[in-house]
């Protein structure tokens, strides 16, 4: 174990507090803002967010945990169901729906850090083992696959060569530095990825800077919130869109705090214990959906920064997150960002949910999942055709499962009633650079 160039509680100087803060909010940004350009979000209230997010997460965990929360992936489709997708301007249709469901989410993490709390938690790893976990991951990357082809080829559904060649371009950059770079700039191919897309966009002229020019210089970040934006109104619909993926993203959490444990060389199971991690991660989300942010989860680009630099100060992860927190009040920057072109997003979501889905697949290899064996076969093979087909159960019409949550709810029910079930340990972590 190498020893750490600045500990957990060690203070930063100032110009050390600085630059490694920017470095720190440069690995996230790139993830953190591509989530609301596809759900139709503000990527502005994503930094705001994320930056509060965090600073309540190193709180709870008694800044004793060094984990910057950013834009979770896993909720990019419940978030387009709950909302009733985009609108002609690709503008979520119904954000406050997503936002009530994100609520319920971060209550979710609430009760079950609180049942952790009290009873340990061994017992949800029974409930969450690989072969449930690992196809439902793959399902959440391959079911976004067509959306992100579909964005890297076509405009106004029609095929086109010249954005087709932005998306590449954007796809290639980010393949080549995750490939072929080292050190810091590895950890940020997306960011990367979107700047030289960006370029060539320019280059080719499919970049509209009207809305740049147009933007002021500091504006605030659009809000959605309750009873001001929009009607409380929670209904079974949004519920069963969003509350389920907790089944994949709980696991998410644990293996981010193993991976995050053996970088520091701390055990952050016992402590400060996975129920305050859970709850900090759940509290995040929570604060982030009631101003109108995504569903935050921890995030392995910064565990990545984290071990190559030897940087595990919690004062750098506290000063990312006032960055980012800053940066979402610059209109002129945001600007620049919803003016990326479709066909660069769709290049680096490319990359990005094929990541996603291999890491489930990794997650299986990790735990020497056995498919000689018809249980762990007949499991994976339900999950990934009602995940990926798109099945709906519908029981009213205001009452209905579909897609990915109810893959992963039939993937634990298969798993708690199928014969032939062993004792389920803790999985190995399946990707450290996954922000499902």
């Amino acid at each position: 174990m190498s020893k750490a160039v600045l500990d957990i509680n060690d203070k930063p100087t100032p110009v050390q507090l600085v630059t490694l803060s920017f470095q720190h909010m440069f690995a996230m940004f790139g993830s953190t803002i591509l989530v609301p350009q596809l759900v139709g979000l503000s990527p502005a209230i994503a930094l705001l967010t994320s930056g509060i997010a965090t600073l309540f997460f190193l709180l709870i965990t008694k800044f004793q945990v060094p984990a910057y929360l950013g834009s979770s992936f896993a909720f990019i489709a419940p978030i387009l169901i709950a909302a009733g997708g985009l609108d002609d301007n690709g503008l979520s249709v119904n954000p406050g729906n997503a936002m009530i469901g994100a609520m319920a989410v971060g209550i979710t993490y609430g009760i079950v850090s609180l049942i952790i709390w009290k009873s340990g938690y061994k017992w949800i790893m029974k409930i969450l083992p690989p072969i449930v976990v690992g196809p439902v991951i793959m399902v959440i990357g391959l079911g976004l696959s067509g959306t992100a082809v579909n964005m890297a080829m076509n405009v106004d559904g029609e095929y086109n060569l010249l954005h087709f060649s932005a998306a590449l371009v954007t796809l290639f950059t980010a393949i080549i530095f995750t490939i072929f770079f080292k050190g810091i700039l590895s950890t940020m191919p997306i960011l990367i990825g979107l700047i030289v897309g960006y370029v060539y966009s320019i280059f080719i002229g499919i970049v509209n800077f009207e809305p740049i020019k147009e933007a002021k210089m500091f504006a605030l970040p659009h809000f959605i919130i309750p009873g001001v934006n929009y009607d409380f109104t929670i209904t079974s619909t949004i519920l069963l869109a969003m509350v389920p993926i907790v089944i994949v993203t709980i696991s998410e959490h644990i293996g981010h705090q193993l991976v995050l444990g053996k970088v520091v060389n701390r055990d952050y199971i016992k402590e400060p214990g996975l129920h305050r991690s859970l709850l900090g991660d759940g509290f995040g989300t929570l604060i982030s959906a009631f101003i109108g942010g995504p569903p935050k989860t921890t995030y392995g680009e910064n565990i990545g920064v984290l071990a190559i630099t030897r940087v595990y100060s919690v004062y750098v992860i506290a000063g990312a997150a006032v960055v980012a927190i800053v940066l979402s009040f610059f209109g002129k920057a945001m600007a620049v960002i919803a003016t990326i072109p479709t066909a660069v997003l769709g290049g680096v979501s490319i990359l990005l949910f094929g990541i996603i889905a291999s890491s489930g697949l990794r997650m299986l290899v990790d735990n020497h999942v056995d498919f000689g064996n018809s249980r762990n076969l007949v499991i994976a093979s339900v999950i990934l055709v009602i995940g990926i087909g798109g099945a709906k159960f519908i029981v009213t019409e205001s009452l209905s499962l579909e897609g990915m949550a109810l893959a992963a709810i039939i993937g634990v029910v298969l798993n708690a009633i199928l014969p032939g079930k062993k004792e389920a340990d803790i999985p190995v972590p399946y990707n450290q650079n996954n922000q499902s």
